[in-house]
C-alpha cells in the first residue's frame, strides 16, 4: 500500500499537547492504526507506526525549540529517529537554516513530507541509518525519545556523545525511559506533558530536554 494513502485513511489532523503551534497527522485511536499496521502491513515487514503519534520526549523538544529559537536559528538540525517530523518542523519553525529529519521507517519517511507541507516549511528527510555518522555540517543534532529500548540506546548514546564532542550541540529529550544515560548529560528545560493511558502508564509524564555533552576521553 502507498503509506501517503495509509496516513490520510488512518490519521486525523491534530496538534499534540504541549505545541497547539505544530498540526500533525496522528492516530486519534491507538488500536485500531496498530493492527491495521500488524494486518494490513506486517507481510511487508513494516514496523509500527511510531510515526502516528507525537511522543512525551518529542513534544518536550519541540516545545524548547520553539520558546528558544536561539539555538537553531541560522543553523543546520538533524533530527534523529524524527518519527513524525514533529522536532524537524519545530527547528524549521524556528528559523533553521537547514533541517535533515533522520527516520528509517518508509512511513514515517512520508507523515514527515506530509506533516512538513501541512506546517507549510521545508524538511529534507533520509532513511538512512545514520548512527555511527560523523558529519561535521551537522550543528545541531535532536534526538526525542530513543532510550526505550537498551539495543537502541547503546547505539545512540554514545554516538550523541561523539557528536557532542565534535562541538555539536546535541540535544535529547527524555520522559524517563528505562535506559536514559546517568551522567555526560545537563539539563535544559523540564515539561509536564499530557498524554494517553494507552500509551503510557500515566496520563501525564514529565519530559526533560537534556543536552549531551562531549565523550570524555
Amino acid at each position: 500500500m502507498d503509506p501517503a494513502i495509509f496516513i490520510r485513511r488512518n490519521t486525523a489532523i491534530a496538534a499534540p499537547p504541549l505545541v497547539p503551534e505544530i498540526r500533525l497527522h496522528l492516530a486519534t485511536e491507538i488500536t485500531p492504526i496498530w493492527q491495521a499496521t500488524e494486518e494490513t502491513l506486517a507481510r511487508a515487514g513494516v514496523p509500527p507506526p511510531f510515526w502516528a503519534f507525537a511522543w512525551t520526549g518529542g513534544q518536550a523538544l519541540a516545545r524548547f525549540l520553539l520558546d528558544h529559537p536561539e539555538e537553531v536559528a541560522g543553523r543546520a538540525v538533524l533530527d534523529f529517529g524524527a518519527g513524525s517530523g514533529l522536532v524537524a518542523i519545530a527547528a524549521a519553525k524556528a528559523g533553521a537554516a537547514r533541517v535533515l529529519a533522520a527516520e528509517i521507517d518508509h512511513f514515517g519517511v512520508a507523515a514527515i513530507t506530509a506533516n512538513a507541507e501541512l506546517n507549510g516549511v521545508s524538511v529534507a528527510v533520509t532513511n538512512a541509518d545514520l548512527l555511527d555518522t560523523l558529519d561535521a555540517s551537522w550543528e545541531v543534532v535532536t534526538a526525542g525519545d530513543v532510550c526505550y529500548e537498551k539495543p537502541m540506546a547503546d547505539r545512540v548514546t554514545p554516538w550523541l556523545a561523539a557528536l557532542g564532542s565534535r562541538g555539536n550541540l546535541v540535544l535529547l529529550g527524555d520522559p524517563g525511559r528505562a535506559y536514559l544515560p546517568r551522567t555526560g548529560m545537563i539539563e535544559r528545560a523540564r515539561y509536564i506533558v499530557a498524554t494517553s493511558r494507552e500509551l503510557e502508564d500515566r496520563e501525564t509524564r514529565e519530559a526533560i530536554v537534556w543536552q549531551v555533552l562531549a565523550a570524555r576521553r
